[in-house]
C-alpha cells in the first residue's frame, strides 16, 4: 500500500516534532516554514527547541524534507498548519501568524488534499475558516481540526505513541478522507471524531481538569507542610483509587506553568465574559497559582533573608519545567525579578536567561558553581541532572546552609546530614544540625 505524502506548514515546536514523529514511521513528510536559516539548520539536524528524543528523529534517514517553498505542499495528500500560537502575558492568544501560514499556504495545496489545522485555536476558528476558504475554486477538498498532544519536555514521546486523536469534522457522521486515516492509523491508537467546536474545546477541557489536579495537589500540599502530614505519602494512596487513577496529577508544583493552560484560563474567561457565564472559580484557580509560585520567594523572606538580609542565591533551573527551554510562566523566573538588587548567580541545562535579566543574574557555567558563595540554594527546575551532582561539592561551594528544594530533586536526608536547612514542598522543612 502507497504511503501517504504528509506536509507541515510551521517548524516551530508542534510543527517540527510531530512532523519528525511521523517521519519517523517511514511516512514521506514535506515540512515547510518561510524561515531559510531554520530550514537550512533543520535539514542538517540541528534543532530550535530541546526535547529528548528530537535529535535523534532529525538524524534518521527518515527525517522530513524540510523546505522553504510552499509549492512543494502541492505533492501532499495531507498537510498539517502546525504551528505554535503564541500568548501574551494575560493569555490571550495571537492568530494572525497562524492565519498568515494559512494565507501563504492555502493557495499552494492540491486539490484533492486534505486540510488540517494543528494549531491550537479558540472554538469557533475552524468552522469559520471552512466558511471563508472551502467555498473557492482554489484549496484543499477537506478541512479538519485535530487536537494536539503536544507537552513540553515529553513531546517526541507523545508524538510517537498517542494515547488517542481527537478530530473536529464539519461532519462528524461522515468518512474520514482515505490518506488522513491512514494517516491517523499509523498510530494503532483510537479517534475520536466530533464537530469543530467540541475539538477545540475538548482541548481546554482537558487542560481544564488538569489544572483542577493541579490547583488541588498544591491546596492539599500546603496544608501538609503545616501541620506535619507529607503529601508524598499520600499520593500513592489518591493513586490506588479507580475514581482517580494511577497517572492523575498528584506532584506538587510551583503553580501553572507554561503557556497553553494560561491561555486555556484566558479563553474561558473571555468566552463566559461574552455570554455571561459564571467562571469564578476559573479566578480561584489563577489565584492559587499565582500564590503558589510564590512559594520559595516566602521562604526566602521568612527563612533566609531574616537571618542574612544580604543573602546571597544560587538559583538551579530557569525553565518552567525540565527537559524544555522555554522559560513562559516560569517560576524561577518571577521569582529572580522579584528579589531584587541582590547577588543571584543561575544555571539551567538548556534554558538562557531573559534578557531582561541580563546583568542583574549571572550566568553560572554549570551547577555547582553556580552555588559559589551562595548563601542558599534554589532547586527551581526538577532537571535530572541535578540529582547527580554531590551534595558534598555544593556544601563546599556555599557560604550559607539552605536549599530550597520545591519538587523534592535531591536527597533531602542526605542534605540535612550535611547541615542544610530543607526545604520541599508538600512536606515539613528538615533542619540540618548547624
Amino acid at each position: 500500500m502507497t504511503l501517504p505524502r504528509v506536509g507541515f506548514a510551521g517548524m516551530s515546536h508542534l510543527g517540527l516534532v510531530s512532523a519528525a514523529a511521523l517521519a519517523s514511521g517511514g511516512v514521506p513528510v514535506v515540512a515547510f516554514d518561510r524561515d531559510p536559516q531554520l530550514a537550512a539548520d533543520l535539514s542538517n539536524g540541528i534543532a530550535p527547541v530541546v526535547e529528548p528524543q528530537l535529535p535523534d528523529l532529525l538524524a534518521a534517514p527518515t527525517r522530513p524534507v524540510f523546505t522553504t517553498n510552499a509549492a512543494d505542499l502541492r505533492s501532499c495528500d495531507v498537510v498539517y498548519v502546525a504551528l505554535d500560537v503564541p500568548t501574551d502575558e494575560a493569555g490571550a492568544s495571537d492568530l494572525r501568524p497562524v492565519m498568515e501560514l494559512i494565507d501563504a499556504v492555502w493557495p499552494q495545496l492540491a486539490s484533492h488534499a486534505t486540510a488540517v489545522i494543528l494549531s491550537q485555536v479558540p472554538p469557533g476558528f475552524t468552522r469559520e475558516l471552512a466558511r471563508a476558504r472551502m467555498r473557492g475554486s482554489a484549496g484543499p477538498a477537506a478541512l479538519y481540526y485535530q487536537v494536539e498532544t503536544l507537552i513540553f519536555g515529553r513531546a517526541v514521546e507523545r508524538a510517537l505513541h498517542a494515547e488517542r486523536y481527537i478530530v473536529g469534522c464539519a461532519d462528524p457522521a461522515g468518512p474520514l478522507p482515505d490518506a488522513y486515516a491512514r494517516v491517523l492509523a499509523s498510530c494503532d491508537c483510537p479517534v475520536l471524531r466530533m464537530r469543530y467546536e467540541s475539538a477545540e474545546l475538548a482541548k481546554i477541557s482537558i487542560n481544564f481538569f488538569l489544572v483542577s489536579s493541579v490547583s488541588t495537589t498544591n491546596m492539599l500540599a500546603e496544608i501538609c507542610e503545616h501541620i506535619g502530614a507529607d503529601w508524598h505519602e499520600i499520593a500513592p494512596a489518591l493513586r490506588l483509587d479507580a475514581r482517580i487513577g494511577p497517572r492523575a496529577y498528584l506532584d506538587p508544583g510551583l503553580g501553572v506553568g507554561g503557556g497553553n493552560l494560561g491561555r486555556d484560563l484566558a479563553t474561558i474567561k473571555r468566552l463566559a465574559a461574552e455570554r455571561g457565564t459564571d467562571v469564578r472559580m476559573v479566578d480561584a484557580w489563577s489565584a492559587n497559582s499565582a500564590y503558589r509560585r510564590d512559594w520559595a520567594l516566602r521562604l526566602l523572606r521568612s527563612d533566609v533573608f531574616e537571618r542574612t538580609p544580604d543573602a546571597s542565591l544560587a538559583v538551579w533551573g530557569l525553565a518552567y519545567k525540565q527537559h524544555t527551554a522555554s522559560t513562559q510562566n516560569s517560576p524561577a523566573v518571577a521569582l529572580l525579578e522579584a528579589v531584587g538588587e541582590r547577588a543571584v548567580s543561575a544555571y539551567d541545562p538548556a534554558a538562557v536567561l531573559p534578557a531582561r535579566l541580563r546583568g542583574r543574574v549571572t550566568a553560572a557555567a554549570d551547577a555547582v558553581s553556580a552555588c559559589d558563595g551562595a548563601d542558599v540554594l534554589l532547586v527551581m527546575t526538577p532537571w535530572p541532572d541535578f540529582h547527580d551532582v554531590p551534595l558534598e561539592r555544593v556544601a563546599g561551594a556555599m557560604r550559607g546552609r539552605a536549599v530550597i528544594d520545591p519538587s523534592g530533586t535531591l536527597d533531602g536526608d542526605r542534605a540535612a546530614a550535611l547541615g542544610f536547612r530543607y526545604y520541599r514542598l508538600g512536606s515539613p522543612s528538615t533542619n540540618g544540625s548547624c
